[in-house]
């Protein structure tokens, strides 16, 4: 009989590796799986791997995908630290794009005398938009004891509800043929690009300075230090006078607000309106994108752009070898479970039961 020993002291230099260990099981399950369906898997792998990085356009492109997940990860980190677990991000985030497409839509009316400074005013209304979402979360769990996990997911389809009430009915563009959409965004609301012609913008910069802010909370601060104690050992925490209260309430409205400023990057730059399909899954694959991330703000920012891989390597191979769409999905699931399975191993040994009973 096959059982699971705890190890002394787990390694640190597998702990690293192991996300790249991975990302090679997860590599090699995927040319067995193209094989399988009769494709090339070199070619599969190619449209994967080279296809988003060959360009500047693909470049922009993938920064695109890149910027909203890295910047949910991070918030989930914070709350993944405090042992606050946070499953509802892609609610913050629709909840974000609502607030912000709010704003966006007084552009030419009331907030029309911002000018430029609009965009300012979209972002901020993003950030507060995940942060009181999440602050639903917090309340609930801090006050009435409920479990996180349950009211966060649950308030995903909340928001994605309310998101569909509104652009089927108060902000449906009059002008749309009757499609469920808002009116299109002035051109004065959208994110700054980076180039004329490609669709990368401002956003990435601001994802990459929250990753320099997380770091800095979160291993030079106080407050941070509390909170990933909070996390690690409760009593210790306790013992020490750190509040788990305002860890709790901490990482909740930041992850809520990080979480809100991607969904205002996202409605504001690249989609320019509200749809019913603001939610495409960016913030549960950003638990993915946290843990293959370690929870570390630097390690975050290449699992990000691994993840938008991913992403658009799944939309090309739709296009140009007729794979399914939901083969992003499987990768993604493949390579959360290798590294789960990665880690296990990482921190225990297998031993066999009668060989244990002897000693």
């Amino acid at each position: 009989m096959l059982r699971l020993e705890p190890r002394p002291q787990a390694s640190r230099l597998l702990s690293l590796a192991s996300p790249l260990l991975a990302l090679a099981i997860t590599v090699i399950v995927g040319l067995l799986l193209f094989a399988l369906l009769g494709k090339d898997p070199l070619r599969a792998l190619q449209m994967f791997f080279v296809e988003p990085v060959k360009s500047v356009y693909a470049l922009s492109e993938l920064s695109i995908k890149a910027t909203p997940l890295a910047l949910i990860a991070l918030g989930l980190a914070l709350c993944f630290r405090a042992n606050v677990w946070n499953i509802g991000a892609e609610g913050q985030f629709v909840l974000g794009a609502m607030a912000a497409g709010w704003v966006a839509m007084q552009a030419g009316g009331e907030l029309a005398w911002l000018g430029r400074g609009i965009v300012v005013v979209i972002l901020l209304a993003g950030v507060l938009g995940g942060a009181l979402w999440a602050a639903i979360v917090a309340l609930l769990r801090d006050r009435f004891n409920a479990n996180e996990i349950l009211v966060s997911l649950m308030l995903v389809y909340v928001a994605s509800l309310l998101l569909s009430y509104l652009v089927y009915g108060p902000w449906k563009d009059p002008k749309g043929y009757n499609f469920p959409q808002t009116i299109t965004f002035d051109a004065v609301t959208q994110i700054p690009r980076l180039a004329p012609r490609l669709r990368a913008n401002i956003g990435s910069f601001i994802a990459l300075a929250c990753v320099g802010a997380t770091w800095v909370f979160m291993f030079r601060l106080y407050r941070g230090f509390a909170l990933q104690v909070g996390g690690l050992a409760p009593m210790a925490a306790r013992y020490a006078g750190f509040s788990a209260s305002g860890a709790l309430w901490t990482s909740l409205l930041a992850s809520g607000g990080l979480a809100g400023l991607a969904g205002a990057l996202e409605a504001a730059g690249p989609l320019g309106q509200l749809t019913p399909h603001v939610p495409v899954g960016y913030g549960f694959a950003a638990i993915i994108v946290a843990f293959v991330g370690r929870l570390h703000p630097v390690g975050i920012v290449f699992s990000a752009i691994l993840m938008s891989m991913f992403y658009i390597g799944g939309e090309l191979a739709q296009s140009r070898l007729g794979l399914p769409k939901s083969l992003t999905g499987v990768f993604q699931g493949l390579l959360l479970f290798a590294l789960l399975a990665c880690d296990t191993f990482i921190h225990y040994r297998i031993r066999l039961g009668a060989k244990a009973a002897a000693r």
